[in-house]
C-alpha cells in the first residue's frame, strides 16, 4: 500500500507538470508511455513471447506510434485551435491506416509466420493504447480551455475510481460485474459518478473564475457523468483481457500499480470521450 500511495503521489506531480507545460515535454511522455503499453498489451495477448522485444509485427505498432507522435508533437508547435483539431484528424487517421495496411503487409510477406489473429491483435494493441492515450495531448492543445479538459480527463477517472471505492466499501450490497471484478458494486458505481460529476462541475465553476464569459456547468456536469461511466468500462475492460489471459499484472513498471495498462487502463478510454464531447459541447477555441 505504501509503495502505491508513493507512486501515486509523483504520478499525480507528473501530470499537474505536464499539464502546466504541455506540448513537447507531454507528447514525448505519453509517447514513451503508448510504446511501453502497447509493448504490455502484445506480451499480455501473447503476440510477443519469451526475451523478445521486437518482431515484425510488433515493429509496426511501435513504428506507427513514433510516427502519430510525431506528427501530433510538430502539430502541436506549429498550430492551436481549430487548425490543430484538423490537422490531428487527418494525421490521426493517415497512420491509423499505414499501421492496418502495414501489418498486412508484414502477415502475407511472412506467411506463415502469424497467425490472423496475432495480427488483428497488433492492430488492435495500437489502437488501443498509442491512439487512445493520443487523445490527452490533443486534449492539452485545444486552445486556452485545453488544459482544463486535460484535467477533465483524469478528474473523471480518478475522482470516478476513489468515490466509487470510498461508497461500495461502505454502502456496497449489489455486484456490478460478479465474475469480472466482484469487489465493484452498484451503488460503488453510483457513488462513482455522483464524484466525479461534482468534481467537474466544481471545475466549470473555476473555468468561469478565469473567464467569466464562460458559463459551462451544465457541459461539465454532462462531461463528468460520461467521463466517469466509460472511465469504469475502461477498468473493466483491461481487467477483462488480464482474466482471459490468465495475468495478474500487465508490466512492473510502477510499483504497487503494475505496468501503464493498469495504471492507466481507465484514462485512456476516458481520454478520446472527454475530447470529442469537449469538441461538441464546448467547441474549439
Amino acid at each position: 500500500m505504501k509503495e502505491r500511495v508513493v507512486s501515486g503521489f509523483f504520478i499525480a506531480v507528473l501530470i499537474v507538470v505536464l499539464a502546466l507545460t504541455g506540448g513537447f515535454p507531454l507528447g514525448l511522455v505519453l509517447m514513451v508511455c503508448s510504446l511501453i503499453g502497447y509493448d504490455e498489451l502484445m506480451r499480455a495477448c501473447g503476440v510477443t513471447r519469451d526475451s523478445a522485444r521486437v518482431t515484425p509485427l510488433t515493429a509496426v505498432g511501435f513504428g506507427s506510434t513514433v510516427l502519430l507522435y510525431g506528427a501530433l508533437l510538430v502539430l502541436s508547435i506549429t498550430a492551436r485551435g481549430a487548425e490543430y483539431a484538423e490537422a490531428s484528424d487527418f494525421w490521426m487517421i493517415l497512420v491509423v491506416a499505414l499501421d492496418f495496411l502495414v501489418s498486412m503487409g508484414v502477415y502475407v510477406l511472412t506467411f506463415p509466420r502469424y497467425e490472423w489473429h496475432q495480427v488483428v491483435t497488433g492492430i488492435f494493441g495500437f489502437l488501443y493504447c498509442p491512439v487512445l492515450m493520443s487523445f490527452i495531448l490533443r486534449a492539452r492543445c485545444l486552445g486556452r480551455y485545453g488544459i482544463f479538459i486535460y484535467a477533465l480527463i483524469f478528474i473523471c477517472s480518478s475522482v470516478c475510481d476513489t468515490c466509487a471505492w470510498a461508497v461500495g466499501r461502505a454502502i456496497g450490497r449489489h455486484k456490478m460485474a460478479p465474475v469480472l471484478s466482484p469487489k465493484k458494486t452498484l451503488e460503488g458505481a453510483a457513488g462513482g459518478l455522483a464524484g466525479s460529476a461534482l468534481v467537474c462541475w466544481l471545475a466549470s465553476l473555476l473555468l468561469e473564475y478565469f473567464y467569466p464569459e464562460m458559463h459551462m456547468q451544465l457541459e461539465f456536469l454532462l462531461l463528468g457523468i460520461c467521463g466517469g461511466l466509460i472511465s469504469m468500462i475502461g477498468d473493466l475492460a483491461a481487467s477483462a483481457i488480464k482474466r482471459n489471459r490468465g495475468i495478474k499484472d500487465y508490466g512492473h513498471l510502477i510499483p504497487g500499480h503494475g505496468g501503464i495498462m493498469d495504471r492507466f487502463d481507465s484514462i485512456i478510454f476516458t481520454a478520446p470521450v472527454i475530447y470529442f464531447l469537449a469538441v461538441l459541447l464546448i467547441g474549439v477555441v
